[in-house]
């Protein structure tokens, strides 16, 4: 920048790095690109697992697209947009964050051409909002009802398809339809309710519901029962034990009589605390802090089973299962706080003892119990069971479901093709491209498959093009490269994750387009032998370490 007299006028600081205009538009969409390429090869039934490795040497092993993204520490600011469409994916609908970042990423690639024929960045981006709000459209008319067990089976299906659950997708897509339908309140589902719980040890197909709340602790006293049956169950956010005072402060004491009275006022206190807990006909304690062992004594005395040091959580999930308050203090507890359960069992599973409260009547939250032979693997199962849990759950509040494997992108790109050619205008161009984007999503569920892609476009072209009333669920059958009824093939997705997709893929593409300017301050490095800015000691203002 020159000022008058042709002198150099310095605005930024030294060290900064700034690029502009083409060369700012094009490091943004490679960065965002390169994120896309990270996960593509995951897409699918077919897709490849990634291995991540942190600096400490945890191992995860996943084909989750925002698992693996969260994992990688990405640096590049435009790279760093295309991880937020994954995390927002994630939230909304739990399932589509492969397919939204590749969606972003080959919105900007196809940008490429129009900005190199200079059309200016807006045109592209009012195209592509304006084929986004028709694609929403076109999906909404081709979009089936889903009001059956056996449609939400397939929605579950398809999700757990491609993840490391073997042959027990089957069982599992089961599981996770029996859990939404227990919790769903008012065609709402908060998935939340939905538990689960893991333990190392048995087969994948051991997984099983348990229409109530497992706790992996184990009883405090090994004298306690180790099954209750009809359980009334008391819930302590306290500590069972004598408060300590906030302050402190010493006892004298000169005498033993003395001495004696104290200790026996401490034990008898503790007594009344059980004694309360039995008058109000609790048999089972979960306690979120300690247990005094003289309490844990007198419970274990009394035929009561006891837990403690419970997560809050934990609590919550017992309270919404079985009914009961969460009760602040020992003295306040009444008749009415007890939650009730068919049975309350200490259970052996693999070292350690669990509590299974099962038995519930009407319970508001339950568990789905995963086994797998290692961590690893228990892991992967763990997220499948979560996208399933989250898809279904979103299939049943919006009630809408399209056909999957790449039937919806290419009806999209047929549809946003006719169009095109009705807008007319510069705005045409930006629509054709975004429509041209759509072909990714078969193009990478075939090459992912081994099955020739331009191919699996062809066959997808010509069957959607027929203009029949099925014609629009015609997607690529991995197994056999050809163009198939995908509904009659039980492959669906709920509407929202296909919707949700674009929207996201669409405003980060334009949001990046829009960037013709990047300013990146110059990094900050700790001098060797001091604090961050030079102070030694990394006291303010330079003042030397005390």
């Amino acid at each position: 920048m020159y000022g008058n007299g042709n002198q150099p006028v310095i605005v930024l600081k030294e060290g900064t790095e700034r690029s502009k205009d083409k060369e700012a538009q094009f490091n943004n969409i490679s960065a965002a690109k390169a994120v896309a390429d990270a996960v593509r090869s995951t897409l699918g039934p077919k897709g490849m697992d990634k291995m991540l490795v942190n600096t400490i040497g945890d191992v995860v092993i996943t084909n989750d697209g925002v698992t693996i993204l969260k994992e990688i520490d990405v640096q590049h600011p435009a790279a760093k947009m295309v991880v937020e469409v994954a995390k927002t994916q994630d939230t909304e609908c739990g399932d589509g964050t492969t397919s939204s970042v590749i969606l972003a990423g080959e919105l900007l690639k196809q940008s490429e051409d129009l900005i190199n024929a200079n059309v200016h960045p807006t045109v592209i981006t009012n195209g592509y909002k304006m084929a986004s709000e028709k694609a929403v459209e076109i999906l909404k008319g081709i979009a089936v009802d889903a009001n059956d067990n056996k449609i939400l089976k397939q929605v579950a299906a398809t999700a757990l398809t491609g993840k490391s659950v073997g042959e027990e997708g089957d069982s599992l897509a089961c599981i996770v339809v029996k859990a939404c339908k227990a919790v769903a309140d008012n065609g709402k589902i908060d998935t939340k309710n939905i538990r689960i719980q893991k333990k190392v040890g048995g087969v994948i197909g051991d997984t099983h519901l348990v229409e109530g709340v497992i706790i992996d602790k184990e009883k405090v006293h090994s004298r306690m029962p180790s099954h209750v049956e009809n359980a009334k169950i008391a819930l302590f956010s306290c500590a069972l034990e004598v408060k300590k005072t906030e302050f402190d402060a010493q006892i004298q004491i000169n005498d033993p009589a003395s001495m004696k009275s104290f200790m026996n006022e401490e034990e008898n206190s503790m007594k009344e605390m059980v004694a309360k807990i039995k008058s109000v006909g609790a048999n089972v304690v979960f306690c979120q802090k300690g247990v005094d062992e003289l309490v844990q004594h007198y419970l274990a005395k009394n035929g009561i089973l006891g837990y403690r040091r419970l997560k809050q959580s934990d609590l919550e999930a017992i309270a919404k299962a079985t009914g009961a308050n969460i009760v602040g203090n020992v003295k306040e507890i009444t008749p009415a706080d007890l939650g009730t359960a068919a049975a309350v069992d200490e259970k052996q599973v693999g070292e350690d003892g669990m509590a299974f409260i099962t038995g519930c009547k009407n319970p508001k939250a339950i568990t789905i119990f995963a086994r797998g032979g290692t961590e690893h693997v228990l892991e992967e199962v763990e997220r499948a069971l979560n996208d399933a849990i989250r898809v279904v759950g979103v299939a049943i509040e919006d009630g809408k479901v399209v056909a999957g494997a790449g039937a919806p992108e290419i009806e999209l790109e047929l549809g946003l093709m006719d169009y095109a050619s009705s807008v007319g205008g510069r705005e045409q161009l930006a629509i054709e491209k975004f429509a041209k984007a759509m072909e990714i999503i078969p193009w990478t569920l075939a090459e992912n498959a081994g099955i020739d892609p331009i191919d699996a476009i062809i066959k997808l072209k010509n069957a959607h093009q027929k203009k029949d009333k099925r014609s629009a669920y015609f997607g690529i059958d991995l197994d056999t490269a050809e163009a198939v009824d995908m509904l009659s093939k039980n492959v669906v997705e709920p509407l929202r994750v296909k919707v949700q997709a674009i929207n996201s893929a669409e405003e980060v593409a334009n949001m990046i387009l829009r960037i013709d300017d990047v300013i990146a301050a110059k990094r900050s490095s700790t001098p060797q032998g001091g604090a961050p800015g030079g102070m030694p000691g990394g006291m303010p203002g330079g003042m030397p370490g005390m």
